[in-house]
């Protein structure tokens, strides 16, 4: 039994002023995380996997020293299972990364 679960759980408070044409969309960057359950034993909680995948997400984006930021996060959930022996969760979280340019 496959399953996939998409939602967007956002709650940023860093705004940014795109309404102006004076910045670039640089790469799309992705970044995920995986959690294995034995029995329904051993991995982490959902919120650690979703914290995880935007911390490598982050990596990927390549901001520091950069006049960059991250904009349209959204995440996923993909969970494969053989219930109740085996459940596999990836979450993925995906971004835009915009350059400014003035």
């Amino acid at each position: 039994m496959n399953t996939a679960i998409v939602a967007n759980l956002n709650s940023n408070t860093t705004n940014v002023e795109l309404s102006e044409k004076n910045f670039t969309v640089v790469k799309k960057v992705t970044g995920s995380s995986t959690a294995t359950y034995i029995f329904g034993i051993g991995g982490i909680s959902n919120k650690a996997l979703l914290q995880m995948a935007y911390t490598d997400m982050l990596d990927n984006a390549d901001l520091v020293g950069k006049s960059r930021a991250i904009v349209n996060v959204t995440n996923e959930s993909h969970v494969k299972s053989i219930t109740p022996l085996y459940i596999r969760r990836t979450t993925f979280v995906h971004a835009h990364v915009v350059e400014f340019t003035d």
